[in-house]
């Protein structure tokens, strides 16, 4: 089952921007190419070597974002576009799995802070266990959140070097010129839609 198929990619608001700065092309040629449902190998390691990543999750007017931590290999990967976390002792908020116990609608971001890195983008449908056989899975685990993901990676465009200050040299910067191009805007499906502004276009 695919809980995404029934709704479109993009809402009116997400088409209105893209026809006001001339991205609609660039925009669904990036869902046609880059949107998936299985995780490729890259992405694997990213989320097995991860120690963080971020999730959005709301219901009504109670919209949280938080940042789920553990040692590398504590999200795993259980088949083609599931993935799971363990919940550890908190602070006794359960802003996320509250959230989720009322809308499974869930974003996430993993993101490697090396300036080169892809970040992985994740739109999920997440559900909580806590049978004996997913928490074996999770040492410490109060629950387990698991994910059905829609998946889109993204370019490490502006995405600074942590370890050792290092700028993003895509980040527009008065005096310095245009920036050079991220890899994907070379690409042949995208060199030639894009938005007629945009300063990489040939």
């Amino acid at each position: 089952m695919n809980e995404f198929k029934d709704r479109n990619f993009f809402h009116e608001g997400m088409k209105e921007f893209q026809d006001l700065f001339d991205g609609r092309r660039t925009a669904e040629a990036i869902e046609k190419h880059r949107k998936h449902y299985e995780f490729w190998d890259d992405e694997k390691d990213l989320i097995r070597s991860s120690k963080f990543f971020f999730i959005a999750s709301s219901w009504k007017g109670y919209i949280d974002c938080n940042i789920k931590s553990g040692d590398p290999g504590f999200v795993k990967i259980l088949e083609g576009r599931i993935i799971e976390y363990p919940e550890y002792d908190g602070n006794s908020m359960y802003r996320t799995a509250g959230n989720i116990s009322k809308n499974p609608n869930v974003a996430l971001l993993f993101v490697n802070f090396d300036g080169k890195s892809r970040r992985i983008r994740i739109n999920g449908h997440a559900s909580i266990h806590h049978d004996a056989q997913s928490l074996k899975l999770h040492f410490g685990a109060k629950f387990v959140v698991r994910i059905k993901c829609e998946i889109y990676p993204n370019c490490p465009r502006y995405i600074a070097k942590l370890d050792d200050k290092e700028l993003s040299v895509h980040t527009p910067r008065e005096g310095k010129g245009t920036p050079p191009a991220p890899e994907w805007k070379e690409r042949d499906y995208i060199q030639d839609i894009l938005p007629k502004n945009d300063p990489h276009k040939k």
